[in-house]
């Protein structure tokens, strides 16, 4: 029987180790417009709540969709999925997903008053192309697609979409720190995905690694840690942004790690505690990488 009032279930279910790509891009907005003199926040404190309601219900999405289609097996390794595991009815699991991105559409409703109705298409966007990520006729992460949505809309999207809700206009700043941010939240996906390749495959979840190899998968992984490893020196020399824009070089020794892992690991459960790892830095890249930001303006 299914325990849809369990809250240990449900905060499972939200996947909080994925939770860095809500957080990050956020934080990295704000920041730059703290450097910018342009803070507000209670415009900053609403974009997080509303990139923590997106990316649960997106998760929330996924798991209902891709018990819906059959990818969630009991070849699963990754972590369990709350209805595949018949912890949550798939009902109980619909409607979660109507209230989180429903509670994310309110909560933007302030955004759009305060910023615009450039705020409510990049809202709109957002939440259905986190539906549409698993969902639809043509879901995202089924057709190659999963990679370039996280890039943008936890990159790109949520960096520059941050800041403008602060500054009520666009910075080229945060746009070069959006590329970062965007190429470590594809990591985690990256993960997730060479983890799962045998059992996306026959599941007909064409991932990048189903549709090209594992070999394309660790060699984007590699890519994504190159460009976000790239972008403080970019503010240095480009941006004349001060010494400690380089914090988050202290991240090295653990990338290094990340990436040896990636290249070498062959058992595919292990990828769950580098998921986790890769989640983890991205956390403190984003912190450090703020830090950096502030303590230029000291």
């Amino acid at each position: 029987m299914a325990k849809e009032f369990n809250p240990g279930i449900w905060i499972d279910a939200a996947r909080p180790q994925t939770l860095a790509a809500a957080f990050v891009p956020v934080c990295v907005g704000a920041t730059i417009a703290v450097y910018h003199h342009t803070f507000d926040w209670l415009a900053s404190l609403v974009a997080l709540l509303c990139a923590f309601l997106i990316q649960i219900g997106t998760n929330f999405a996924n798991d209902y969709f891709d018990f819906q289609k059959g990818a969630d097996t009991d070849e699963r390794i990754g972590f369990e999925r709350a209805t595949a595991g018949g912890l949550v009815s798939v009902r109980a699991m619909r409607n979660a997903t109507i209230i989180a991105m429903g509670l994310a559409f309110v909560l933007g409703l302030y955004l759009v008053w305060h910023a615009g109705w450039v705020i409510f298409w990049i809202g709109v966007a957002s939440l259905v192309c986190g539906i549409l990520y698993t969902g639809g006729p043509f879901p995202l992460g089924y057709n190659g697609l999963g990679d370039l949505f996280v890039f943008i809309f936890f990159g790109i999207v949520a960096v520059m979409g941050t800041y403008y809700v602060n500054a009520l206009q666009w910075s080229a700043d945060s746009f070069w720190a959006s590329l970062a941010v965007g190429a470590l939240s594809t990591n985690i996906l990256v993960v997730n995905n060479l983890r799962d390749i045998e059992q996306d495959g026959p599941a007909g979840k064409n991932t990048l690694g189903v549709l090209f190899g594992e070999n394309v998968l660790k060699w984007e992984y590699l890519l994504m840690m190159m460009l976000a490893l790239a972008i403080p020196p970019h503010f240095y020399v480009q941006l004349e942004y001060g010494m400690p824009v380089f914090l988050p070089f202290m991240t090295l020794p653990m990338a290094g790690l990340l990436v040896y892992n990636i290249w070498t690991e062959e058992e595919k459960r292990k990828f769950n505690k580098t998921l986790e790892q890769t989640a983890q830095f991205m956390t403190l890249y984003g912190v450090l990488f703020s830090a950096g930001i502030l303590l230029d303006m000291v």
